[in-house]
């Protein structure tokens, strides 16, 4: 008897544990295990440095964490700490200039405000202002602390449109802007760069009958141009190419009639007798910002964080006071550099971005973010994540080599998911890692 007793309780075991086996095999958590397994062994991604973490917010618990408290460089996913500053405290609205009036001299003092005659804001309250003022202008750079280039950028970006010099008073994006049309160049950069100082007037063009475009080059210290062009050849072009700021120079040159005064000694009027005058809504620039990953716009954030936040415009002092205060409880301490992602220098694990995200939407609303950050084949997003529409929200990163993608997921379900997925040194088309990401988080929105 007593065999037979052992001989069906093994059975009976037996049974239960097939049937708990198939029950799994089935479940969506065995579905979504089979999801990360496939995205570490996709070609795109199995010989990289990859990290995930996805964290179920109803439970309060991570779902997934490979690697997730391993370091990474972030590219543009940094942008997102920048956000954080920035809805932390700018405030409503952007905060232009600061402005006091003797009754003969109208003093300015910059804020960072990078919204001045740029291509996104067609009305500019500060471009009003001064244009309605006859008073002299005295404007201090006393307050600028920086440099014109982040720490860690690649020097030999300085051509390209997405690294714009840095400046206390930003104009047209600190980008100068040429257009072709034929074989006739009408030419805005020749018009701004003759109302600066210390710049060779004009700008050499050069024919090749060899090119089958055009190209800009620029010296790396000076506002000195040659654009070589087709000969011969119908052309169609514009190009935005940064100019070198000179500080406070290139902004009081080409909003004034060379009028201004620039002081770099602090005012002798204190600070709090200065008025504010507000240019733009902050989500407004913000929604710019993360849906084409303009770097322009969170370099200058950054420093405008740092001119609340400190009263003075440095990287550096501001990372340190929100990483020793706001985000002092932050799993592993990151190196945070700039506030676009554009050096190499940051490092942060996708544990960072998990609860950078948590604090973001329980600080301002779901909502809110959700409406800065680019939902389904929008901004950066475009062509990726189409049937999950506005049920994604997310920052991508992209650098030589690294591919990011951090934000939130409203599953078929209705649970909420904040993930972080952060892929480095691959060796491949960023693209085919865009693809090998989407493939896994629409496996997390369809069966989770």
């Amino acid at each position: 008897m007593d065999k037979k007793l052992q001989s069906f309780k093994n059975y009976f075991f037996f049974l239960i544990t097939t049937s708990l086996v198939t029950i799994t095999a089935c479940s969506p958590m065995h579905q979504l295990s089979k999801a990360e397994h496939h995205l570490l062994k996709d070609t795109a991604i199995k010989n990289a440095h990859a990290g995930i973490s996805v964290f179920d917010v109803a439970k309060n618990k991570y779902i997934f964490n490979y690697q997730g408290d391993h370091f990474f460089t972030p590219a543009s996913n940094t942008k997102l700490f920048t956000c954080y500053a920035a809805m932390k405290y700018l405030g409503d609205s952007i905060i232009g200039l600061r402005y006091y009036e003797s009754p003969d001299t109208l003093y300015l003092l910059p804020t960072g405000d990078p919204t001045l005659l740029y291509r996104d804001f067609t009305v500019n309250p500060v471009q009003n202002f001064l244009q309605a003022n006859t008073k002299p202008i005295s404007i201090s750079d006393a307050y600028w602390k920086e440099e014109r280039w982040g720490e860690g950028w690649s020097w030999d970006d300085y051509l390209g449109d997405y690294t714009s010099e840095r400046s206390p008073m930003p104009v047209y994006g600190n980008l100068a802007h040429t257009a072709f049309s034929d074989t006739f160049i009408n030419n805005k950069m020749e018009f701004h760069f003759s109302q600066m100082p210390d710049v060779t007037k004009g700008v050499s063009f050069i024919a090749d009958t060899n090119l089958k475009r055009v190209a800009v080059n620029r010296a790396m210290d000076k506002d000195s141009f040659t654009i070589y062009y087709p000969a011969n050849k119908n052309i169609h072009w514009q190009s935005d190419v940064p100019f070198v700021t000179n500080t406070l120079g290139t902004a009081a040159y080409l909003l004034s009639n060379n009028s201004w005064v620039i002081n770099h000694a602090k005012p002798a009027i204190p600070v709090s007798e200065y008025k504010k005058l507000y240019s733009q809504p902050l989500d407004s620039m913000l929604k710019y910002m993360m849906h084409r990953s303009d770097n322009f716009y969170a370099e200058q954030t950054l420093l405008m964080v740092s001119n609340e936040l400190l009263g003075y415009m440095k990287d550096a002092a501001v990372i340190d006071t929100l990483l020793k205060t706001d985000l002092k409880y932050l799993p592993q301490s990151p190196s945070w550099v700039d506030g676009s992602g554009l050096s190499r220098f940051n490092l942060f694990t996708p544990q960072d971005f998990i609860t950078l995200l948590l604090k973001i939407k329980n600080t301002f609303g779901l909502n809110r973010i959700r409406n800065i950050l680019p939902a389904g084949n929008t901004g950066t997003l475009e062509g990726l994540y189409i049937p999950i529409g506005n049920n994604i929200a997310a920052k991508t990163g992209t650098l030589s080599g690294q591919v990011a993608l951090s934000g939130y997921l409203v599953c078929k379900s209705g649970k909420l998911l904040v993930f972080s997925v952060l892929v480095n040194n691959h060796h491949t088309r960023a693209q085919a890692v865009r693809k090998a990401v989407e493939k896994f988080i629409s496996a997390l929105w369809a069966k989770y």
